[in-house]
């Protein structure tokens, strides 16, 4: 019954029903009930028998709101105690009821398109989820409007790609439910892969992400650097699950590694502390996206890779927003480079910062080593990896030193380098619980790595299929050891001889050309567009008023028309005005052949019309 009663509760709809009530109650009894909610998410993500609930039809298509197996139990336990955390860090951060009223509908569309059992729930979901974050965004004001407004573009553009895919995958297949092929071969996964690029920022449509995040109130960037670009990457494996075949697998794997290269290299160039941690959203969404592009070719190791990996994104990266947040919110200052030495007023700030960094840069221990290893090994040729899969390897390692170089970089000026000049505040109390949870949560499935691997899918009883055979998972084996020694030692090394001229760079990303650039375009094609209308308007309306006043004034309209015709055609003699209200005449004159010409056509007309 209990069982029953839980495939009954809808996650996204409780939710829901939460930030309704953050509307209406006390500050503290709204933001209590808020975090309720996503604790009842948990535990139904925990406990909920797995299978097909709430089945229903929708405009005659069959649908599957709440759709429970091992893949989506893991997003879900993500999300959910995330969202505890994130409520309770706005509580202390002084986030206002609006702002999370608007948080918790945005991680109930999340939280939906997670569960999502077929492609048309996942549509409405995907399509809330850009609103709704989007009114995050711009519920600061300020820089924030702007930038939301660029925000939602981007997630527009890519929600009609998506929708695309759908409306033709289901042409293809006769349905909108889930299967294990995924996305239809073809057009739609092409389009798929497309509109789904845009959220999980593949590279030239990622500039939305370290434009946006930094702009918004501290506690809007924690719920945002999580739940759009995670739930983003968990819909793209559904497009592309394991054992797929897709024929777009490899270029999904290298475009991941290069994410990967390329979000750490601009994190590594930023004075803002939250764009640097935007372009690693990028970075660690380029692990993710390459185990997915693995795993479609059969790769159980990397679908568990990928899936460890997005799950543990999603404690260690909310997490160091949380902890550079509070930092701005007791300084006020954005700039890593005029901080230093924090970590004497600030130590419990600089803990959880230093817990995900820890796991960010897949330090032993934390949890971010274990995922990341797997998808080390899954690409590695040495290994677990296919021969092609050898430069992808290598892309992997060069975005790990840029990982472990950018969160160097951004703990010795903020925390350790020379002596603070600011007398500030550690962080409040809901800070620190949130902070530290979340930590506590990294060191556990870094230490207690059995029990990640029992959570993720495609790996039973640390067991793990892969085309050439099976295997067992052991992270803490010498050779990982050794290997992740040998990246940290490179990143440290490297750090020394960089860090100068490090400091003195401040180059902008080569991709950030698309806004002024669509802005032009799109400003020319809106006065285009605009003009064409005016003219447009301007003759329909024109030609009806003209018509109108020959209907009631067809005398002198007549009168009108034949002035205008040159003399040697017809002759109009002046017109003299009309005596009390005495209707006007029409004086025309025409020469006699004239009049014979006119009425041959007028004739010839007549005749052929009545013939044909």
């Amino acid at each position: 019954m209990a069982l029953d009663v839980l495939s009954m509760a809808y996650p996204p709809l409780i939710v829901f029903a939460a930030a309704l009530l953050v509307l209406v109650l006390p500050r503290i009894a709204g933001f209590a009930v808020g975090a309720a909610s996503l604790a009842a998410v948990l535990a139904v993500s925990l406990v909920a028998p797995e299978g097909q609930h709430l089945v229903g039809t929708f405009l005659g298509f069959e649908v599957v709101p709440f759709y429970v197996d091992d893949f989506s139990r893991m997003v879900g336990l993500g999300l959910g105690f995330l969202g505890i955390c994130s409520v309770i860090y706005a509580y202390s951060s002084e986030a206002s009821k609006t702002l999370v009223a608007f948080a918790l509908v945005y991680v109930s569309s999340s939280i939906g398109a997670a569960f999502a059992g077929d492609w048309l729930v996942l549509l409405f979901m995907w399509e809330l989820m850009a609103v709704t974050s989007t009114l995050v965004v711009w519920h600061y004001g300020g820089e924030a409007v702007r930038a939301g407004f660029r925000y939602a573009l981007f997630h527009g553009t890519g929600g009609v790609l998506v929708m695309m895919a759908v409306a033709v995958h289901y042409v293809q297949v006769g349905t909108f439910v889930y299967t294990d092929a995924g996305i239809a071969n073809g057009i739609p996964a092409l389009l798929a892969v497309l509109g789904m690029g845009v959220n999980v920022a593949f590279i030239g449509v990622h500039t939305w992400l370290p434009d946006t995040y930094p702009r918004p109130h501290i506690a809007a960037s924690v719920f945002l650097s999580v739940y759009t670009t995670k739930t983003s990457a968990f819909v793209l494996y559904r497009a592309f699950p394991v054992d797929a075949g897709s024929d777009l697998g490899i270029y999904i794997a290298y475009m991941g590694g290069l994410m990967a290269v390329y979000g750490a290299t601009f994190a590594l160039l930023q004075h803002d502390m939250r764009a640097l941690l935007s372009y690693h959203i990028q970075a660690q969404l380029g692990y993710i996206v390459a185990g997915i592009g693995m795993a479609t070719m059969g790769s159980d190791l990397a679908a568990a890779g990928a899936m460890s990996h997005l799950f543990n994104n999603v404690l260690f990266k909310s997490l160091l927003f949380m902890a550079v947040g509070v930092v701005i919110y007791r300084t006020g200052e954005e700039d890593l480079y005029k901080l230093g030495g924090l970590w004497r007023e600030m130590p419990l700030t600089a803990i959880g910062f230093g817990f995900g960094a820890l796991s960010i840069t897949a330090i032993p221990g934390f949890n971010g080593y274990v995922s990341k290893g797997m998808l080390f090994d899954a690409a590695d040729p040495h290994y677990y990896g296919q021969p092609e899969y050898q430069a992808l390897y290598w892309l992997l390692w060069l975005g790990a030193i840029g990982t472990l170089l950018s969160f160097i970089k951004l703990g010795y000026y903020v925390f350790f380098h020379g002596e603070s000049d600011l007398e500030v505040a550690d962080a409040k109390p809901g800070q620190t619980v949130a902070m530290l949870g979340l930590g506590g949560a990294c060191l556990l499935f870094g230490v207690w790595w059995q029990g990640l691997a029992d959570l993720a899918p495609t790996i039973h009883g640390l067991e793990f299929e892969y085309y050439g055979g099976h295997s067992h998972l052991h992270p803490y084996s010498l050779g990982h050891l050794e290997t992740a020694g040998i990246l940290t030692a490179v990143a440290a090394v490297t750090f020394v001889l960089v860090r100068k001229p490090l400091s003195k760079l401040d180059l902008g990303d080569p991709a950030m050309i698309v806004y002024p650039a669509t802005y032009a375009v799109s400003r020319w094609t809106m006065l285009g567009v605009t003009g064409t209308y005016a003219a447009v308007d301007r003759t329909v309306v024109g030609a009806v008023k003209r018509c109108y006043w020959i209907g009631n004034n067809p005398v002198l309209a007549v009168d009108a028309a034949a002035g205008r015709l040159p003399d040697w055609l017809i002759a109009v003699d002046e017109r003299q005005p009309t005596d009390g209200g005495r209707p006007s005449t029409i004086h025309l004159r025409t020469g006699i052949g004239t009049t014979v010409l006119l009425l041959t056509l007028v004739l010839t007309v007549v005749l052929w019309l009545l013939v044909v």
